[in-house]
This record gives C-alpha cells, sequence and structure tokens, in this order.
C-alpha cells in the first residue's frame, strides 16, 4: 500500500512542479498561447486533485498505527494544492484583466488618457449618429420623391391610355367616314 502512495507522491510532485512552472509562465505569454496554457494548467490541476483522492484512499487503508505520518504528509500536499490553485487564480485574474484592457483598449496609463479616449469616442459616436440622421433623411426624402415619381407615371399612364382610346375611336371614325365617302362618290 505504502508503495502506492509513494508512487502517487512521485506522480504529484512531478505534475506539482510541471503547473507551478507553467503558472509562472502564463503572463509572459502571447494571447494565444496564454489560452492553451490556461486550459493546459486547468486540466493538470484536475489530475493533481485526483491524485490527491487517490492517496487519501491509500491512506485510509493504511494501519492505524502508521496512517499519522501519511496523514501529515496528505494534510501538507492538500496545502500546496491550495496554493497552487490561488496563484493560478491570481494567474488568470491578471490574464483575464490583460484581456479586458486589451479588449479596451487600456494601457494601464492615468486616468486623464482614459478620459481623452472616452471622449473622443463619444465623439465619433455623436459623429456618425448625425451621418446615420442625415443618411436617413436623404432615405425618406428619396422615398417620398419616388412616390411622387410613380404617381406622376400612373397619371401620364392613364393620360396615354385615353390618348390611344380616343386614337382607336378616330380612326374608327375616319374609317366609317371614309366608307360612307367611297360610297358617295360611287353613287
Amino acid at each position: 500500500m505504502s508503495s502506492d502512495f509513494e508512487g502517487y507522491e512521485q506522480d504529484f510532485a512531478v505534475l506539482t512542479a510541471e503547473i507551478t512552472g507553467k503558472i509562472a509562465r502564463v503572463p509572459r505569454l502571447p494571447p494565444d498561447e496564454k489560452k492553451q496554457m490556461v486550459a493546459n494548467v486547468e486540466k493538470q490541476l484536475e489530475e493533481a486533485r485526483e491524485l490527491l483522492e487517490q492517496m487519501d484512499l491509500e491512506v485510509r487503508e493504511i494501519p492505524p498505527q502508521s496512517r499519522g505520518m501519511y496523514s501529515n504528509r496528505m494534510r501538507s500536499y492538500k496545502q500546496e494544492m491550495g496554493k497552487l490553485e490561488t496563484d493560478f487564480k491570481r494567474s488568470r485574474i491578471a490574464y483575464s484583466d490583460e484581456v479586458r484592457n486589451e479588449l479596451l483598449g487600456d494601457d494601464g496609463n492615468s486616468s486623464e488618457n482614459q478620459r481623452a479616449h472616452l471622449l473622443d469616442n463619444t465623439e465619433r459616436l455623436e459623429r456618425s449618429s448625425r451621418r446615420l440622421e442625415a443618411g436617413y433623411q436623404i432615405a425618406v426624402e428619396t422615398e417620398q420623391i419616388g412616390q411622387e415619381m410613380l404617381e406622376n407615371l400612373s397619371h401620364d399612364r392613364e393620360k396615354i391610355q385615353r390618348a390611344r382610346e380616343r386614337l382607336r375611336e378616330t380612326d374608327a371614325n375616319l374609317g366609317k367616314s371614309s366608307r360612307v365617302l367611297t360610297g358617295m362618290l360611287r353613287r
């Protein structure tokens, strides 16, 4: 049993050393690599928790007279695990702050620079809003002009149809007149 425990101890020591090294490297990595590193560390922390559970189960199976020494080791490992998780949380907070600052364009300058940046952005938004309003107004005017043109075209169409109708009537009347005149000339 103690050989299993010692094997778990060695695995835990190697794993915690890897995790510690990775946590220390997180702040210095480029953003894409940071994301991968954070995911990798989370996975390794889960593995370390599982190892601790296995070690705890092994300690419970050890005879009571030898259990004290292993229980002290377990307490120490659990404290180490807690410290690793705390360090990782701090590293993630620093990482998330860095991501937030990157997204917001905050490079850690004074509040005066931030204020100037916000005012500049506000001014841009106002200009964009005015352009959008002007564009909307032009669209409304264009729509009105289009409707007026459609109405004019509709009226023109009606006039053209009436003129065609008169032309047909006139043509028919001319045809009748021509027949009447031809008939008169024959007599």
